[in-house]
């Protein structure tokens, strides 16, 4: 295995900018998790199943076309609910953990971001971060990101959704969102883009000092 970084928080936390700049300044593949529940939840839409179904998900799990994970679509606020319910499924998760796990194996490393990237997937990777903000600061990010992506929804219902997935991703029995032990935690409530990714950078800068990788 490479340098894998590993980049877990919630829902609109700035985890995905980041692992997508990190990625361009280290030279290294990204891969947002978030995308691959996303598909599966466009898929069992798609063919009008019920996300709350296991085997309907699964089986959209182990389908998934990976090429299919530009599609802007899937980072709807609307998607974003559905693919939280599609990830609390056990049988969908060991579909698409194997998936990750051969991501993070190339080399000469990768970026991966998601909710137990650094708790599950990839335990030993060598820099892990948290990313985390207030659920109001989340909530206006994403807010901001879908009005000018020009769909019609409230800031309340965006925070109100957020708060949703946080308790459902805390709670659930598998793979809860949680930092790593050994994950350094930033908190970017209060930090523009450019400074979270200052601090991203020396974070694994120093994670790669450390381990001598790269």
């Amino acid at each position: 295995m490479g340098f894998v970084v590993a980049i877990d928080g919630p829902a609109a936390s700035g985890k995905g900018t980041l692992a997508a700049r990190l990625g361009a300044a280290l030279g290294l593949p990204v891969l947002d998790s978030g995308l691959l529940y996303r598909a599966v939840a466009a898929a069992v839409l798609r063919q009008g199943g019920d996300l709350d179904d296991e085997g309907t998900c699964s089986n959209a799990a182990r389908g998934l076309d990976l090429g299919a994970l530009n599609d802007p679509d899937l980072r709807s606020a609307a998607m974003g609910e559905a693919a939280s319910r599609a990830a609390a499924h056990g049988r969908v998760r060991e579909t698409l953990v194997r998936a990750q796990r051969d991501f993070a194996a190339r080399e000469p490393g990768a970026v991966l971001d998601g909710r137990d990237i650094g708790t599950v997937i990839v335990k030993d990777a060598q820099a892990k971060l948290f990313v985390t903000a207030s659920a109001e600061a989340r909530a206006m990010r994403r807010w901001r990101e879908t009005t000018n992506a020009g769909e019609a929804v409230s800031y309340e219902d965006i925070l109100a959704d957020i708060r949703r997935r946080d308790a459902r991703d805390e709670g659930r029995a598998v793979a809860p969102l949680r930092p790593a032990p050994d994950a350094v935690l930033l908190d970017t409530t209060d930090l523009s883009i450019d400074a979270a990714f200052d601090a991203a950078r020396r974070i694994v800068e120093a994670a790669r000092a450390r381990t001598g990788a790269g």
